[in-house]
């Protein structure tokens, strides 16, 4: 049996408990990992919370970010990996499967190798936010040049989002909370605008047309439409489609679409070990004490994830 963290009843963060579940069998093109971190990302909340669907629903384990070593390689693999090799990985729960357990098989395409320099615990916080700012940037296809605007931009998602763009070469209007200004600003931005309700209008005082595109890594939703100009493109994560005109493009965006970009997730796997993208780590927590995890995800203020251990 294997050890996990799941919901039989979906609720708050105390509908967390300890699980024994059948291992995974594993298939081709598939990898199994024993998992020693898990990191805990406000998807896991909603997974947690969300009405059971039927009777396929009834145990329900959280999680989409995972480090641990390679213990098993199905057949018909195209990825380097060996037993033994220390990985992270993005996963796509569903029912059982999620990474919230000790033991986990997950396409080969959904791991990569944990760079030199870090740890586990800080690999496991970065598959699954560094692929959804990659899949943000990537959406927008900016030109080097052009100005973005990240709302969030002192979170996980949005402060990969600002270093990201950095590197493309656009030029980056960030909002930050004061006692988050110098990290957004270390993180490459070219402006920081004062995080609030008032984000849009704050943009266009500098950029009266309105800047080309958007990430709300924030869930600001309609209030960051009009810092965008017309012609221009908002990228949200939570499924938000705009408001009904089309001034501007509202692309939602949902990361499992990039569940199997290997060679994006080994080029931020790179970027991490160079110290190019900056991991932070809120802390670390044994696996049973999952509820107390994500009892932080309704604190403001927290930077960084919290991370899950299974050994």
């Amino acid at each position: 049996m294997v050890h996990a963290i799941g919901v039989t009843q979906p609720g708050g963060p105390d509908a967390l408990n300890e699980l024994d579940l059948a291992a995974e069998p594993i298939g081709p093109g598939q990898v199994r990992i024993q998992v020693s971190s898990a990191t805990v990302n406000p998807t896991d909340a909603i997974i947690r919370s969300r009405p059971r669907q039927d009777e396929a629903d009834a145990v329900r384990v959280p999680g989409m970010e995972v480090a641990g070593v390679i213990t098993d390689i199905g057949p018909d693999i195209d990825r380097p990996f060996a037993i033994g090799d220390a990985v992270m990985a993005i996963v796509v729960p569903s029912g059982e499967h999620g990474g919230y357990r000790a033991d986990l098989v997950v396409p080969a395409r959904s791991a990569a190798k944990i760079p030199a320099g870090l740890s586990d615990v800080q690999a496991a916080t970065l598959p699954m936010n560094g692929l959804t700012a990659r899949l943000a940037l990537d959406t927008l296809a900016l030109p080097a040049g052009a100005t973005v605007a990240v709302t969030g931009a002192a979170g996980t998602v949005g402060g990969y989002v600002v270093q990201l763009a950095k590197q493309a070469g656009l030029i980056v209007i960030a909002d930050a909370a004061q006692q988050d200004e110098t990290f957004v600003r270390e993180c490459g931005a070219d402006e920081v605008v004062p995080r609030g309700d008032d984000f849009a209008a704050m943009v266009r005082r500098n950029h009266p047309a309105g800047v080309d595109g958007l990430v709300d890594a924030a869930v600001l939703e309609a209030a960051v439409l009009p810092a965008v100009r017309d012609g221009g493109a908002v990228v949200t994560v939570r499924g938000y489609q705009g408001d009904g005109t089309d001034r501007v493009r509202v692309i939602p965006i949902f990361v499992r679409d990039y569940a199997g970009a290997a060679a994006e997730l080994d080029q931020l796997a790179e970027l991490a070990g160079e110290g190019r993208l900056t991991v932070r780590v809120a802390g670390e927590l044994p696996a049973s004490r999952a509820a107390d995890a994500h009892h932080s995800l309704e604190r403001r203020g927290v930077r960084g994830r919290f991370v899950l251990r299974f050994r």
